[in-house]
């Protein structure tokens, strides 16, 4: 892939003003029906990561359902109609997942228009870079954990007896932040190495339900919040130096997911799939 050139966006940021287009398998995935019927949520599924997992599950037979903020419908209807180009089956909810109230009111929209669910993708997720420690806002670490932490807990809570009755499956997305974490990144990071914990404790806690719980912990990808949350100086090059020597795309994240959510990982419970270049999540 041809390096990242320098770059910038206002927050959340948007798809089609990234360069280069990033992957998110419109075309180069091909489906294998490894999840012929089951129904998935995919929070955060407007753009990057979530675009391609709510686009190659659907490929694979998933109906799909992707939350959005709404800063994020533009991004949202295009991962939706891509799906639909494909042939596949997909919705987008507006929701903030940032309180209980919001989660709760998400897994009932979720149960009316599925009937249920089979796989839970907990994708949503906020950062913000900032250079020195006193640069972060109090209200900007509260976010960042809502965000990323504890509407995945919340998520997890509510939709654990649908996945209990359905034989489904929870996939988280973590971040090589957990394991090497950057400076810039104090909070986010973080946030992800709750994620990882949190994991390994629901496959303790949901495993004699019948659920599994894994995570995919990515490294540097091609996303919008990329040039939206990074300066212009991060950016550049962005992804060069892991040992495969390019930024990642977010099919080739998506293809963990959709193993991790397959009956290909059966016996596959928490654990951490890392998509990173060759950096190390351990």
């Amino acid at each position: 892939m041809t390096d990242i050139p320098r770059q910038q966006q206002e927050w959340p940021g948007r798809t089609d003003a990234l360069h280069p287009a990033p992957d998110h398998g419109e075309t180069s995935w091909t489906g294998r029906s490894r999840l012929a019927g089951r129904r998935a949520l995919v929070t955060g599924g407007d753009s990057g990561i979530g675009r391609a997992v709510a686009l190659t599950f659907a490929q694979e037979g998933a109906r799909v359902v992707i939350t959005h903020l709404a800063e994020e419908a533009d991004d949202a209807r295009q991962t939706v109609e891509a799906v639909r180009a494909a042939g596949g089956s997909a919705d987008a909810v507006v929701a903030d997942l940032r309180t209980h109230d919001a989660v709760h009111a998400l897994a009932d929209e979720v149960r009316e228009r599925l009937g249920g669910l089979d796989v839970l993708v907990c994708n949503a997720a906020y950062q913000m870079t900032h250079d020195r420690l006193e640069d972060f806002p109090p209200e900007q670490v509260e976010r960042t954990f809502a965000t990323n932490v504890f509407s995945t807990f919340w998520l997890v809570s509510e939709l654990a007896g649908d996945l209990e009755e359905s034989g489904g499956n929870v996939v988280v997305t973590t971040s090589v932040q957990a394991y090497q974490p950057s400076e810039h990144l104090l909070d986010y990071a973080a946030s992800k190495a709750a994620l990882t914990n949190l994991v390994v404790n629901l496959a303790q806690d949901l495993g004699p339900r019948g659920v599994r719980v894994n995570a995919v912990a990515p490294g540097p990808v091609w996303t919008p919040l990329i040039p939206a949350t990074m300066s212009p100086d991060k950016v550049e090059g962005f992804g060069s130096d892991t040992p495969l020597g390019r930024v990642g795309q977010p099919v080739e994240v998506a293809a963990a997911f959709v193993f991790l959510a397959s009956e290909e990982a059966s016996y596959v419970s928490g654990s951490v799939l890392g998509v990173t270049g060759g950096k190390p999540v351990f």
